[in-house]
């Protein structure tokens, strides 16, 4: 008997056993029948149409690759389902992957049982075919499932540690007025961690939403970034005594801005240069132009090789060279803001590296869409 016709006959055995082996994973320990089971059955049933029908070798070799050509406009697929159902069950990817690593091994072991004399070596190649093509979309939707479960988490940490972080804040400042005469340090560095710790959350909920799909959310308003800039200049020299911060503005900075992203965008930079720039001086820069912003901000230090530069803007990223203080409470998230608040004002980010130092440059533009005839 071939291999397709023999899942078919001994499809209720092999789910069985896959189930079977599925309740020895922890997450599932206490699960239904129904939950074990999954989409197994359909994804047997995946294997054996694909073992019935004929393939090129290119098509066999792109399929032991995990990299099957997919169905387009189609609902998906068995595997791709089973894996996003595993991933909310909670189990780990080598869980996930071990399961088809069993149900590999129980349909084969069956096989060689009941048909020895039948035991064809190339099916047994193609069968492994597409028990990893099952893997490569069973993998592939987890991954996404996994991440998209995480950034749930982190959204709901971050807001429900709000509350408690801001009654602390409030409670300190309340004791800072209440002892002004005789002023408390230790109330003094509360208040100082406290804001801290505020600031670190600002900039986890703001990658959450960006992860979740919703983009930066920015409120345009005729701005001066000229004053706004100086502002948080201002903040980040008594934030960092030890940084030499140059400051310059050029030419008229007025537009439609989102003022408080732009500071926001402009202490990341800046916090940036002092982090993994050398003892040499921060220069920013404010340039106005006929349709655009340009800031600038330039520190000395070592150079960034240019494959790492786009790595800069992704999520969770951190350079190698920052200071280990600031490697210990640094989430990585500095640079992908600063790039999600470029795109949401229509702008971008840009950076160049040299041994001379490296430079950010934030382009924005003074208006965009309807906002123009404001």
């Amino acid at each position: 008997m071939r291999l397709a016709e023999f899942i078919k006959v001994h499809s209720d055995t092999i789910v069985a056993q896959a189930a079977q082996y599925a309740r020895t994973l922890a997450p599932l320990a206490h699960e239904s029948e129904s939950t074990l089971r999954d989409h197994i059955p359909k994804i047997l049933q995946a294997i054996v149409l694909d073992l019935e029908n004929r393939q090129s070798p290119g098509e066999a070799h792109a399929k032991s690759l995990g990299q099957g050509a997919a169905a387009t406009g189609t609902a998906d697929s068995a595997a791709q389902t089973h894996g996003r159902l595993r991933a909310r069950s909670g189990l780990q990817m080598a869980q996930l992957v071990a399961e088809y690593r069993a149900l590999r091994a129980g349909v084969l072991r069956l096989w060689s049982e009941k048909e020895p004399v039948a035991i064809s070596v190339s099916e047994v190649i193609r069968f492994n075919e597409a028990i990893d093509q099952a893997v490569a979309e069973s993998v592939e939707f987890f991954s996404a499932e996994t991440d998209q479960l995480r950034n749930v988490f982190l959204g709901v940490l971050g807001h429900d540690l709000r509350g408690p972080l801001n009654a602390i804040l409030l409670t300190a400042e309340l004791i800072s007025r209440k002892t002004k005469d005789s002023p408390l340090s230790e109330v003094g560095v509360l208040i100082r961690s406290g804001r801290r710790m505020s600031s670190l959350l600002d900039t986890l909920l703001q990658y959450n939403r960006s992860a979740l799909g919703g983009g930066m959310s920015i409120h345009r308003g005729l701005t001066d970034l000229g004053k706004e800039c100086a502002a948080e200049i201002e903040l980040l020299r008594a934030a960092l005594p030890h940084a030499r911060i140059d400051f310059s503005v050029e030419a008229d900075t007025q537009g439609l801005f989102d003022a408080s992203a732009v500071r926001e965008a402009l202490g990341n930079l800046v916090n940036n240069a002092a982090t993994y720039g050398d003892d040499g001086p921060i220069s920013v820069t404010l340039t106005g132009a006929v349709d655009t912003v340009l800031l600038k901000v330039a520190n000395t230090g070592k150079e960034i090789p240019s494959s790492e530069i786009p790595k800069l803007f992704q999520a969770l990223q951190r350079g190698t060279a920052a200071h280990l203080s600031e490697s210990r409470t640094s989430l990585g998230l500095g640079l992908f803001i600063v790039q999600q608040i470029a795109t949401a004002h229509g702008g971008q980010i840009q950076c160049a590296s040299s041994a001379a130092g490296t430079t950010f440059e934030l382009v924005l533009p003074r208006e965009v869409g309807s906002l123009a005839g404001r």
